[in-house]
């Protein structure tokens, strides 16, 4: 009998709970779903995103392979317009720019790698970027652009290439005990190797003519 009326008890107190906090229960339960549903259609999104991004991004391949530059500067657009928040945008500023420098175009090829250090995020492309910038920038005789340019690369990964242009750099200036100094630092890290040259480096060191400062300096060590 005693069991009987414990059990009693125990539904009535569970009922009595139930209609003090079962609403709050079923609204607890009905947040967790709708959150779960719009987490799942934001993945969903995201994702769909993604894959037409990437789409575009394969057709952009496709064009600037073969050199069609109209057809390749159209998908381009709607990757900026449609896509600019995804790395395939980022990616298809490297591609453009590419495919200017074979049609001799590098003022274009300029200005989309601007494009790129402008967009958010992507840090690893716009280092990249940055440095082929640089290359172009020397190739139009910019060299003290392309010293204020790397000046703002931090990537502890293109250390290398970054020393080997600002070298390049100075060198055009006829500032060669910096091109020098600069160049030593491209060969200083051995773990850069994958990135630069360094035979190239060396040579580039060892063709380095004597600035005037050393000549003043060798002179006095003489005397």
């Amino acid at each position: 009998m005693d069991d009987l009326l414990s059990e009693k008890e125990q539904l009535e107190q569970m009922s009595a709970w139930w209609s003090e906090y079962g609403r709050y229960v079923i609204a607890g339960v009905v947040i967790a779903i709708v959150s779960l549903v719009g987490i799942n259609r934001y993945n969903s999104s995201k994702l769909e995103t993604q894959v037409a991004a990437s789409g575009l991004y394969e057709t952009l391949a496709e064009h600037v392979s073969t050199g069609d530059l109209d057809k390749a500067e159209s998908v381009a657009d709607d990757l900026a317009n449609d896509y600019a928040n995804t790395t395939y945008a980022a990616q298809s500023k490297l591609a453009m720019a590419r495919l200017y420098m074979d049609k001799n175009r590098d003022e274009d090829a300029a200005d989309v790698l601007r494009e790129l250090l402008e967009l958010s995020g992507n840090e690893e492309l716009k280092h990249v970027g940055r440095l082929r910038l640089a290359r172009i920038l020397l190739y139009q005789d910019k060299p003290q652009e392309v010293l204020d340019l790397l000046a703002q690369q931090d990537a502890a990964a293109f250390n290398a290439l970054n020393a080997e242009l600002m070298g390049d750099a100075y060198l055009a200036l006829d500032r060669i005990a910096e091109a020098g100094d600069a160049y030593r630092r491209a060969l200083a890290d051995p773990s850069q190797v994958p990135t630069t040259d360094r035979a190239l480096v060396q040579m580039k060191l060892a063709d380095l003519p004597v600035a005037v400062s050393e000549l003043g300096e060798e002179a006095g060590a003489a005397e």
